[in-house]
């Protein structure tokens, strides 16, 4: 509350009015009953009528229950009963200025502040004049009245004078406590009656006694003692047991999770339930102030700022129940205060409710802020703060979902060209930081509710939302990458980002799935064509017309479980015995038959579908696997890994769940990487790989040779074995070129310690060749073709010239001994039966 809205005194200027009408009512009131009955005292007697009616009501003022109203005392008194005595023995005039008299003794008494005195003296003025006016108009006489006809005139006098001293009272204190005048009439009626009755009891007793016999009196002292003793007690009790309910509304109003809402409503309940003037709540740890009183909050900040209150303060530490505290409370009051302590024990109670509540709401807070952090994680890329693929993927699928009143949707993807460059010469520090600025200058030339995003590595993706026609997403397509082609700068370098980006929009079928495919497609399109910007076009889209018109049916094949797996031996080259399979998807296609993987891996890759695919092929893997065990054959089982998984944190956990599940030791599955994976330079597939190797899985590391760098991507990738591609050793007998790339891996495997297995092998002597130069497993169609899983183990049951496990006769006979090429080992050997690939 502000400084001007009260008097010196501490008034409330808004009860300054209803006091001045008040006051000046009681004055013409007085002057009347003046005039209307102008007899003063003239006898001794008429002198001690006036001294007692002074004394009487001065006592009865003096016997009150109090009840404080913010810093004021405000008290319910036995003033009414004496002065229905008064007018009901003396004079009107004598009574109404005895009462005067008698309040102002004891306001000077009890030192009542000045403008309380002023508002007592005139309300009870006012009631002694209705009180006496009451019992002229009925022409009551004391002398003349028997005690039949007493009851029915002190009734009516008593009535009008509890009737005047509600009407006065009732507003003023409604107003000193901002409560509605007719709730405040309201509030405890049935108490206020019990106590008009038991002192009307008392008053027409008074005056039934001093008829009979004025000895009589002594009796009234002790009855209305006892009267005002239990009438007090019982008023205490409703307070308090009223004091208790606001207490626990209080505290349910408490319980609240958002904290600006649980230190605005304790101001306001504070305010209320102490009759404070104003209420301050401080908390420690970030330095808030809350303050106010129960209409309005008048300071909410950070810091310190003086309070308009002058004062008592009555200060409370806000502790929980282990003792600890978060802050202050402060009751504030414009005069001098002493709670009660039952008033104390409530503000305590308060305190430590108010302590838990803030407790709750910032830990609701904290936790709110953790999970917003973790939903931003989730969706959000973590070196630059871009949108994900997750987030893309799903804004773009709500997008699509609205798309008739939304306007056109179209999807950019952008790819750096020669950022592996930046990697190989600077570091990946230096590429990070390039990708940092990159993102910051499509985030900022993006308009509206565009959606950048990056897709992993240097691959980026703007989602256009709301376009009016398709052939504005290529003029924003190119002003994206002109704002690319300013050089960064990079530790005192300018380096000049070059990009290819390819344009698709939306399709009427297949989703955000397709609308990346298509974006994909045409951004490959750019780079083949050697241009920066390629919008799809169906006509161009080989895949479309294609292998890759099958995307849309993918869905569909992964939850009618259409892709199969069929498994090729690999054999020792030695003895012909079977040491492993490698498992080779096939995809069963309702209309179009058995589909290759060359036809459709591509497409999986590129969809969001890649998971479920991968760990439907892997749970076929180790099902056939574990059947082979049960049967006697314990085969390691190799299965082809998609780059993009190697993306994923989360693989090496969901295939040990799926090892476990299969009750498979981790060292039956080989899992084969291509030779091609440039990803290896990532942080995140470098994990992947450690994790899977720590865990006792085999890595192989396929098309061995056929790459750019071999042997760099054999110094990052912690592989067991290696895998010659079918081409060296399908040229192998015309190309002395191909034999020696087949010959230096085979050494490198010897010195590395790791097993080389050649794919292709389609003859005899390739074959033997292959034994001579050291290679010690092989697979190709010598052997077997892939074959499904209960085939294969027939075939090893049965197998070559009754040996099972075998499918090939040995190249010579156990025990044999025979002259190696130099190339292989010098000297003759005995030729010993080849072990299963190394656990």
């Amino acid at each position: 509350m502000s400084r001007g809205q009260r008097n010196d005194n501490g008034t409330d200027q808004r009860l300054l009015p209803l006091l001045g009408l008040v006051a000046v009512s009681a004055g013409l009131a007085t002057v009347l009953s003046l005039l209307a009955a102008p007899t003063p005292p003239r006898s001794v007697n008429d002198l001690v009528m006036v001294l007692a009616l002074i004394l009487t009501i001065t006592v009865s003022a003096s016997v009150k229950a109090p009840v404080r109203i913010r810093s004021t005392t405000h008290a319910i008194t036995w003033n009414e009963t004496a002065i229905v005595i008064g007018v009901a023995v003396a004079p009107t005039s004598w009574v109404v200025l005895c009462t005067g008299v008698s309040l102002i003794i004891s306001s000077r008494i009890h030192r009542s502040p000045l403008v309380k005195a002023i508002f007592n003296i005139s309300k009870n003025m006012l009631v002694a004049a209705a009180a006496g006016t009451t019992l002229a108009l009925i022409h009551w006489e004391w002398s003349s009245t028997g005690l039949d006809q007493m009851i029915v005139p002190v009734a009516l006098a008593y009535a009008v004078a509890a009737l005047v001293d509600e009407i006065v009272a009732m507003p003023v204190i409604a107003l000193a406590t901002r409560r509605k005048i007719l709730r405040q009439f309201t509030a405890n009626w049935d108490l206020r009656l019990v106590g008009y009755a038991v002192r009307f009891v008392v008053a027409l007793l008074t005056l039934i006694l001093l008829r009979a016999d004025v000895r009589l009196l002594v009796a009234v002292p002790p009855l209305a003692l006892s009267l005002h003793l239990a009438y007090s007690t019982r008023v205490r009790s409703r307070a308090e047991r009223q004091a208790w309910q606001r207490l626990a509304h209080t505290t349910d109003a408490l319980n609240v999770v958002d904290i600006n809402a649980v230190l605005h409503t304790a101001v306001a309940q504070a305010a209320n339930l102490f009759s404070a003037d104003e209420v301050e709540v401080e908390l420690q740890a970030d330095q808030r102030t809350v303050r106010g009183n129960n209409e309005t909050i008048t300071y909410d900040g950070f810091g310190t700022q003086p309070s308009f209150i002058n004062g008592s303060v009555i200060p409370m530490e806000m502790k929980g129940y282990d003792g600890s505290a978060v802050g202050m409370l402060r009751l504030r009051f414009h005069g001098p205060v002493k709670l009660s302590e039952r008033e104390q024990y409530t503000l305590r109670t308060f305190a430590s409710a108010l302590c838990t509540a803030v407790r709750n709401a910032s830990a609701y807070a904290e936790l709110n802020r953790v999970a917003e952090e973790h939903a931003h994680a989730a969706a959000h890329d973590a070196l630059t703060g871009l949108a994900n693929r997750r987030h893309l993927l799903d804004r773009g699928a709500e997008q699509l979902g609205q798309r008739r009143s939304e306007g056109v949707i179209a999807l950019l993807l952008i790819d750096l060209n020669h950022f592996k460059e930046v990697n190989d010469t600077l570091g990946h520090a230096a590429g990070d930081r390039v990708l940092i600025q990159v993102a910051e200058r499509l985030r900022t030339a993006v308009q509206g509710d565009d959606l950048v995003a990056r897709l992993g590595g240097d691959e980026f993706a703007v989602l256009f939302h709301g376009l009016p026609a398709p052939a504005v997403a290529a003029h924003r397509a190119e002003s994206l990458l002109t704002a690319l082609h300013e050089p960064i700068e990079l530790d005192g370098m300018r380096i000049s980002v070059e990009a290819s980006g390819g344009i698709a929009v939306a399709p009427s079928t297949g989703g955000m799935t397709e609308l990346l495919r298509r974006a994909d497609v045409a951004m490959y399109q750019a780079k083949r064509a050697g241009r920066r910007i390629s919008t799809y076009a169906p006509a161009r889209d080989t895949a479309d017309l294609g292998r890759l018109a099958l995307g849309g049916d993918l869905p569909r094949a992964v939850a009618d479980h259409e892709f199969t797996v069929n498994f090729q031996p690999i054999v020792d080259l030695g003895s012909g015995e079977v040491v492993a399979a490698e498992a080779l998807a096939r995809w069963r296609h309702p209309a179009r038959g058995t589909i290759d993987p060359l036809r459709f891996l591509e497409t999986v890759e590129r969809s969001g579908l890649l998971p479920a695919f991968a760990e439907a092929v892997l749970d076929q893997s180790l099902i056939a696997a574990q059947s082979w065990r049960e049967a006697g054959f314990d085969l390691p089982v190799a299965v082809n890994v998609s780059p993009r998984s190697l993306l994923d944190a989360r693989f090496p956990g969901a295939v040990l769940a799926r090892l476990r599940a299969h009750d498979l030791p981790p060292d039956r599955l080989v899992l084969e990487l291509t030779e091609t994976l440039t990803l290896s330079q990532l942080e995140v597939v470098d994990q992947v790989l450690g994790q899977l190797r720590d865990a006792g899985i085999r890595l192989a590391l396929d098309d061995f040779g056929t790459g750019y760098s071999s042997l760099s991507m054999l110094s990052r990738i912690p592989v067991h074995e290696l895998k010659i591609d079918r081409a060296f050793v399908t040229a192998m007998e015309t190309s002395a070129e191909a034999t020696a790339v087949i010959r230096s891996t085979v050494d490198l495997g010897r010195s590395l310690n790791l097993v080389v297995v050649a794919e292709g092998v389609e003859s005899e002597p390739q074959r033997m060749a292959l034994w001579e130069l050291g290679c010690s497993a092989g697979q190709g169609h010598l052997f077997a073709r892939p074959m499904p899983a209960a085939r294969l183990l027939a075939a090893l049951h049965q197998g070559a010239g009754g040996r099972p496990g075998t499918l090939a006769p040995a190249l010579h006979d156990e025990g044999a001994v025979v002259r190696l090429s130099p190339g292989r080992r010098s000297g003759p050997r005995r030729v010993e039966r080849l072990p299963h690939l190394p656990a």
